[in-house]
Order: structure tokens, then sequence, then C-alpha cells
């Protein structure tokens, strides 16, 4: 049996390698194809997610297929953070709110968290204390913060990709490509490219 080690001197090292080359070699298109295939959204309801952020993250479909969209740019922490965010402000037992106030934290909050979202130090010190007794507003800033970056960045990048546009534009679907948040470019771009590659026969 042949087994065959590929490494990309162009990845970013915010991801460790395994999992990066994993998805370069494997992809992850397959589970994400089936699943949009279970999606049925008209055109008129795609138009309506163009009109503003809140529109989108208020349909179901809207929110589900924007995940879907941050995922290409392995950016899908804030967004899934918002959504914690928003099932935690429903919180009414007083332990149910410690208990998740702490896996939040834990999750996207503390430094080298699995999921760490981009928060100012300043806003991660306020939480970092009110965690010890926290309350249902204890990660309002951080939302409102995280909310604004993907309103201002990544919702628009959204209304241009792709997923977007065969949408309303009523295109089949077709493969979404991975794109790295530290560059321009995706990653099937790579095939033309040149680079340092060391392979283990």
């Amino acid at each position: 049996m042949e087994t065959s080690l590929v490494f990309f001197s162009q990845l970013s090292m915010c991801e460790p390698k395994e999992k990066t080359i994993f998805k370069l070699i494997h992809g992850s298109g397959k589970e994400e194809t089936s699943k949009e295939a279970k999606i049925r959204i008209s055109t008129e309801e795609a138009i309506k997610w163009g009109e503003s952020f809140d529109k989108l993250l208020s349909h179901k479909d809207g929110l589900e297929t924007f995940t879907r969209f941050l995922k290409t740019e392995f950016s899908e922490e804030n967004i899934e953070f918002w959504i914690a965010c928003e099932d935690f402000k429903k919180s009414k037992d007083p332990q149910q709110i410690i208990r998740k106030a702490k896996a939040i934290y834990e999750k996207f909050i503390q430094n080298d968290a699995p999921q760490e979202v981009n928060l100012d130090f300043h806003t991660k010190e306020i939480i970092s204390k009110s965690i010890i007794q926290p309350t249902l507003h204890s990660f309002d800033v951080a939302q409102s913060r995280v909310y604004q970056l993907m309103e201002q960045d990544s919702y628009m990048r959204f209304l241009k990709s792709d997923i977007y546009l065969d949408l309303t534009e009523g295109r089949s679907q077709r493969p979404t490509n991975l794109r790295r948040r530290s560059r321009s470019f995706t990653c099937t771009e790579f095939q033309d490219v040149k680079s340092d590659v060391a392979i283990w026969l």
C-alpha cells in the first residue's frame, strides 16, 4: 500500500496542517452537497436576503445558507458564536445560565479557544470578569461586535458569492470552493501552483 503526504507551503498556519490538507485532498463537498440538495429556496425569498443582513439571519434557510458560505471561508465560528448567544439569552434557569456561559466562553472567547472569535482585548477582559457571575447580557457587547463584523465584511462577500447568486439568478448550484480568509484566492487555484511538495511513498 502506498501512502502519500502532500504539504503546501502557501497554506495559512492559522489552522492545523492535518485538518487543512485533509480538506484539500478529500474535500468536504459530499456531505454539504447532499445537505444542499434538500434545501429548496425560491428566488424571491433569496432576493429578500439581499435587502438586509437582519432579514438573512431571521430566515432559517438564509441562516443555513450563510453558515454554509462562512464554512467556505473557514470563519463559521462567527455565526456559530452569534447563534450560541441567541440561544443563551433564552435561558431561564440560573444553573443553565452559568453552564451555557461557561461553555460559550471556553469555546469562543478565551485565549486559544477551539473556535475563538476575533474580539479586542478590552471586550475579552470584561467577559472574563463577568463570567464568574454571568447574566443574560454577559455576551451582548461581543455578540454585537461579531454581528457588525459579519454584516460589514462577510455579508458583503456573501451577496457576491456563487452560493447566493445561484439562488437569486436561478442557476444550478455548483460545488463550493474553499476560500482561505487570509488570501483572496480559492483552494482550487492550487492546481496550477508550483510549491514545495514533500511526498513519501
